[in-house]
């Protein structure tokens, strides 16, 4: 039996904060076996208490140190690369509550800038002023590259799209600091006390989530709900593309992988 799971949220969990098929009993199964685990989300628009909330709130009960967001991965980072430097945050939402520690200001003042998700509030003015600040060598840092992400009435666009195109404009490269960096998933597996061989990691989201995982040697495991498309099956013109180590339908078959990947036990 694995010793910890990892699990992301939008699209594998819910779509649009209601229960997707299966998700209910999986997790309360999870429970039942006693493995430790861990919801793994890129989502900024809500904080970790929020979430909880939300998710308790589809029947899927949970506390909110079980939640890991990309937003408490960049305040550990901002806090160790840029100590005491007046940081401006563009995002739907607002990160108050999972920065704490860390000094917003806005884009005249910034000593950093931070990418979170976009949304109907993320305008060219933002985007803009984000790009005047990284042609003067004012450093980006963004919590992920999605340049998706799944609504109940289908995809809407991401910050990983406004990503790209800021690091073309101003000729820079913005780390991540959410899904798939390795510290993210890393920092995932010490809350859990599990090691990357035993755990595996259930996503929507073949790179950032799988591979993203399996790149630390975490058992990835792609579900065809949320963003998933077929083509994200498609290795491409080079076998040796990586690919997901197991796709199942939705997280209702978790339960089922997981027993098999024990050989039939628990």
């Amino acid at each position: 039996m694995a010793t910890g799971v990892l699990l992301d949220i939008d699209g594998v969990l819910v779509v649009s904060w209601k229960a997707l098929p299966g998700a209910v009993e999986a997790l309360a199964w999870v429970r039942s076996e006693d493995l430790p685990y861990r919801l793994v989300t890129n989502t900024s628009s809500k904080s970790r208490r929020q979430i909880a909330r939300l998710l308790s709130g589809a029947g899927l009960p949970v506390a909110k140190d079980h939640v890991l967001t990309a937003v408490s991965s960049a305040r550990r980072y901002l806090l160790e690369r840029h100590p005491g430097a007046p940081c401006y945050v563009v995002n739907e939402g607002s990160l108050v509550e999972d920065l704490d520690g860390v000094e917003l200001t806005g884009p005249d003042r910034a000593e950093v800038v931070l990418l979170g998700g976009a949304g109907p509030r993320t305008g060219y003015r933002e985007l803009d002023a984000v790009f005047g600040l990284a042609a003067r060598g004012v450093p980006v840092v963004a919590l992920h590259r999605n340049t998706r992400f799944q609504t109940a009435s289908g995809p809407a666009l991401d910050m990983g799209a406004f990503v790209i195109g800021l690091e073309a404009a101003a000729g820079i490269d913005i780390p991540v600091v959410g899904k798939p960096a390795p510290a993210f998933f890393r920092a995932a597996l010490d809350d859990l006390g599990a090691t990357a061989s035993d755990t595996v990691m259930v996503g929507d989201d073949v790179v950032s989530d799988v591979l993203g995982a399996q790149a630390i040697g975490c058992t990835g495991v792609l579900v065809r709900t949320g963003k998933f498309r077929p083509e994200d099956l498609d290795p491409g013109l080079r076998d040796e593309s990586p690919r997901p180590d197991h796709v199942i339908n939705g997280v209702g078959d978790l339960p089922g992988l997981v027993r098999q990947l024990a050989g039939g036990t628990g």
